[in-house]
């Protein structure tokens, strides 16, 4: 069995942005040479999230609007609240606490088979990044395990 990891780091454009990663899924995939096997995509932050689904414009514009509703950032959050919070604080601390309820419904990562040195995806599937939070650098781990 063969191992492959890599890390991809993106940069965010918006406090709520779908970045479709799909083809730089695809190219590792394929730079790797494995042709059998399971490839997993993994982010590295708890107000970001990974999703599987369709890139068609309105569907985003959708998935946005039921984001804003699950968890509205007008809303109080204990999170936000650094007169109580005591714990994992940095400088500059950002009040971010409706993307991390966000990102609760969402996922960490995307396992996904892979055959004949090709990502299975279904007609209208792609694998984005989500940002919940604000314009930053992302962290994205892809492993592939086969042969």
């Amino acid at each position: 069995m063969k191992i492959e990891n890599k890390t991809i780091e993106f940069q965010t454009k918006a406090g709520l942005d779908f970045i479709d990663l799909t083809d730089d899924v695809e190219k590792f995939i394929k730079d790797s040479q494995i042709k059998n096997g399971i490839v997993n995509v993994q982010i590295l932050h708890t107000s970001a999230a990974l999703i599987v689904n369709e890139n068609e414009p309105l569907l985003i514009e959708d998935f946005k609007n039921n984001l804003r509703q699950t968890a509205a950032k007008n809303l109080k959050y204990l999170h936000d609240d650094l007169q109580k919070r005591t714990v994992n604080l940095c400088p500059r601390e950002c009040i971010n606490g409706h993307s991390h309820c966000q990102a609760i419904h969402l996922l960490v990562n995307a396992t996904l088979n892979l055959i004949n040195n090709e990502l299975q995806l279904g007609t209208w599937q792609r694998i984005f990044l989500v940002e919940l939070d604000r314009p930053r650098k992302r962290k994205v781990q892809i492993q592939i395990l086969g042969d």
